[in-house]
C-alpha cells in the first residue's frame, strides 16, 4: 500500500491541499482530514474550534461541539463534493488550525482570546471557518472581521434574534448581535436573520426571515431577499444550528420546533455562491442530546458547503452531473 494513505491530517508532509484515502471509520480526526498546521504560508482557509459553552441559557454541552463536527465529517472527506461536482482541495488550501486555548474559569479573558485567535489568522489574508461553542463567540469573531473589513453584512441562521437588550457586560449567547450592531460591526442595512421563530419588538434594521415565511414562500425567495441586501458588502455568516427544526438539529441547546428542515439550510448556504464571503461560524452543536449524529452531520455538511462556495469561487467552472 502507498505511503499516501491514512492520517494525512498529521502525516502529509508535501503541502496542504489535495488528499488521499481514509477509511471512514478510522484515523486522525480533523475537520475533513485536513492537515493540522498553525503555518498559514499560502494558506486560504483555516478552520478551528472554541469549545466554550459557559453563556448557555438552557441546555449545555456545545463544548463538545468542535470535537463532534470534525468527527461527523469524515464522509465528506473522501468523494467530490455534491453537488459542485468537484474536491474542493484541489483549489483550496485548507488547515486545521485546532482550538482556541481558553480559560474557562477566568471569564472575562474569554472573548479578548477568542478575538486575538480570529485576527492572527485573518491578518494576511486567510480566511476563517469557526466550529463552536455556543453563539456568544460569534461578537468577539465579528469584532476580529470587522476590524480587517470594516463593518460586515451578517447572515445568521437562528430560531432566535440574539438582538435582545442587555448592560453590554453580560456574557450570554441572546444579546450579541444587538451590541454589535450598536458598536458599527454589523451593517443591520445589508444583514438577514434567516429562520427566526421567537418574538422581539424591534428588528434593530435587520431583515428578518422567519422560517414560517420561508416555508410559505419558499427558500428562492429567501435567498434573493438575502443576496439583495448582502450586495457586494463583506458578507459573514453566523449559523446557529437551532436555526434547523430539532428533527433534524436535536442537538441543541435551545431547540424551538417549526424550524428549517436541513435541505432548505444547505440550499439556501449554496446560494449564497458569488458573494463576498469572508468568514463563517458554525455554532451551538450539543453532542449530548444529538441522536445518531444527525445536528452534528448536518453542521460539518453547512460548513463543507462554505468552503465549496469559496473553492467555486477560486477554480474553473464545473459542469455537475445530473439534475441540480
Amino acid at each position: 500500500m502507498s505511503d499516501q494513505a491514512g492520517d494525512q491530517a498529521f502525516r502529509r508532509q508535501n503541502g496542504t491541499k489535495g488528499r488521499w484515502h481514509e477509511m471512514t471509520y478510522g484515523g486522525a480526526l480533523s475537520f475533513l482530514r485536513r492537515n493540522y498546521s498553525r503555518d498559514l504560508s499560502g494558506v486560504d482557509v483555516a478552520v478551528t474550534g472554541v469549545p466554550f459553552d459557559n453563556a448557555v441559557t438552557f441546555r449545555p454541552g456545545c463544548r463538545l461541539g468542535p470535537q463532534a463536527i470534525r468527527a461527523a465529517s469524515v464522509q465528506l472527506a473522501e468523494l467530490k463534493a455534491f453537488p459542485f461536482g468537484f474536491d474542493p482541495f484541489e483549489r483550496l488550501s485548507v488547515v486545521d488550525y485546532g482550538d482556541v486555548h481558553l480559560d474557562p474559569h477566568h471569564p472575562e479573558t474569554i472573548r479578548p482570546a477568542i478575538q486575538a485567535h480570529a485576527a492572527e489568522i485573518i491578518a494576511n489574508g486567510t480566511k476563517l471557518l469557526t466550529l463552536g461553542g455556543d453563539h456568544s463567540i460569534a461578537y468577539p469573531l465579528l469584532k476580529a472581521h470587522a476590524e480587517k473589513y470594516g463593518p460586515v453584512a451578517l447572515i445568521q441562521f437562528d430560531a432566535h434574534c440574539d438582538t435582545w437588550d442587555d448592560d453590554g457586560v453580560a456574557m450570554d449567547h441572546g444579546t450579541m448581535f444587538l451590541r454589535a450592531a450598536r458598536e458599527g460591526i454589523i451593517d443591520t442595512s445589508k444583514s438577514t436573520q434567516v429562520g427566526l421563530r421567537t418574538y422581539n419588538d424591534e428588528d434593530f434594521g435587520f431583515e428578518i426571515l422567519t422560517s414560517p415565511w420561508i416555508h410559505r414562500n419558499g427558500i428562492d425567495a429567501a435567498i434573493e431577499i438575502a443576496r439583495e441586501r448582502a450586495g457586494d458588502a463583506p458578507v459573514y455568516i453566523s449559523f446557529d444550528v437551532d436555526g434547523m427544526d430539532p428533527a433534524f438539529a436535536p442537538g441543541t441547546g435551545t431547540p424551538v420546533p417549526g424550524g428549517l428542515a436541513s435541505w432548505q439550510a444547505l440550499e439556501f448556504i449554496r446560494g449564497m455562491a458569488g458573494l463576498n464571503l469572508i468568514g463563517m461560524d458554525v455554532v451551538e452543536v450539543s453532542p449530548p442530546y444529538d441522536h445518531a449524529e444527525i445536528t452534528a452531520i448536518a453542521a460539518a455538511t453547512i460548513a463543507h458547503d462554505w468552503l465549496c462556495l469559496l473553492a467555486k469561487a477560486a477554480g474553473e467552472q464545473e459542469n455537475p452531473v445530473g439534475r441540480i
